[in-house]
């Protein structure tokens, strides 16, 4: 069916497979059905209802033909709806790219909560399929990201800080690498596995009493102690977890590293930290000056990257990226 001009900026239309993640007889969202006769959309059912089996043999055909659609003013229901089975992404052709960017923020963010609180191989196992989900959609057009990037969380918690920086850290990591991802030079592998890596860098904060990660006055000496041991918590658990792989690892343990040589656990220097260590490094103290914290209000974009870009601490050209991406925020 040819969908009129104008109805997919109100509607949009779902698919075979979006209906059956949907519950059978009590749909998350109202249904719309197209009326091909008259030209235009009419109520076929309306949220806290419930479909008959006749009506729901009935919307499987209509759906397959083409004729049911939902509401885009719906949208924050169906990201939710969505977020638990991200893989449908790729399917729906439908979405925009901004909703896409708003189911994945959603998913990841769930995800990462959900992992944090129970860093188990079952866990873990959920977390890495939509974190592929993403590198799938990013894979062929890797410039998908900056959607995701306008849609950074406002306030700090563990996850959400971890989603901040999995995801600008890529945005980053894509500017940097510019065109090779098209020549090839960039392994699929490597960059799952560099992805995995940006999102799971501050696993081992898990490990980190809550009233310490969330403590809003300055912390005492034995307090601080704890909190620089978790590079090396993160990085010993990768072997539980099964995620022992160089750019994972490189990650977790260098993210506090500095160029100076005054960073910590290892105290690298320079050229010695790896270039995925130097990115998520900055990106790291970015993410947690532009969110509010417990302790600390959130600095403008444009006002951290300015400031992070003048610590010799981190790598030049990733703060210069930094730079370069918190100036898109103005346009």
């Amino acid at each position: 069916m040819d969908v009129p001009e104008g109805l997919n900026e109100e509607y949009y239309q779902i698919s075979p497979d979006i209906l059956q993640s949907f519950n059978k007889f009590r749909p998350p969202l109202d249904i719309f059905m197209f009326m091909e006769d008259v030209g235009r959309i009419a109520p076929y059912y309306k949220v806290g209802g419930r479909l008959s089996k006749e009506q729901i043999e009935q919307l499987a055909g209509l759906v397959k033909d083409g004729f049911i659609f939902v509401s885009r003013k719906d949208h924050p229901v169906y990201v939710k709806h969505i977020a638990y089975q991200l893989d449908l992404v790729l399917i729906d052709r439908n979405l925009k790219e901004s909703e896409i960017a708003d189911i994945f923020i959603e998913a990841l963010t769930m995800r990462m909560n959900e992992f944090l609180d129970q860093p188990v191989a079952a866990v873990t196992d959920k977390l890495w399929a939509d974190l592929m989900v993403l590198t799938e959609y990013l894979w062929n057009d890797p410039y998908r990201i900056k959607a995701l990037a306008k849609r950074l969380h406002k306030e700090h918690t563990l996850a959400q800080h971890s989603v901040n920086c999995g995801v600008l850290a890529l945005a980053i990591f894509i500017r940097m690498k510019g065109k090779n991802f098209s020549s090839g030079d960039i392994s699929r592998n490597h960059f799952d596995r560099l992805t995995a890596g940006f999102f799971l860098h501050d696993l081992g904060m898990s490990k980190i009493p809550l009233f310490i990660r969330e403590k809003p006055k300055p912390l005492t000496t034995d307090e601080r102690q704890k909190v620089d041991k978790h590079p090396m918590l993160g990085y010993e658990m990768l072997t539980k977890l099964d995620l022992k792989y160089k750019e994972i690892e490189a990650c977790v343990i260098e993210h506090h590293e500095k160029l100076n040589g005054k960073g910590y656990p290892q105290k690298k220097s320079g050229r010695d930290i790896s270039q995925l260590g130097r990115i998520i490094a900055a990106v790291d103290s970015y993410c947690a000056m532009i969110t509010k914290r417990p302790f600390a209000e959130a600095i403008d974009a444009q006002k951290a990257a300015a400031m992070i870009s003048q610590d010799k601490a981190y790598d030049p050209e990733v703060t210069k990226n930094i730079q370069a991406w918190a100036m898109t925020l103005k346009k």
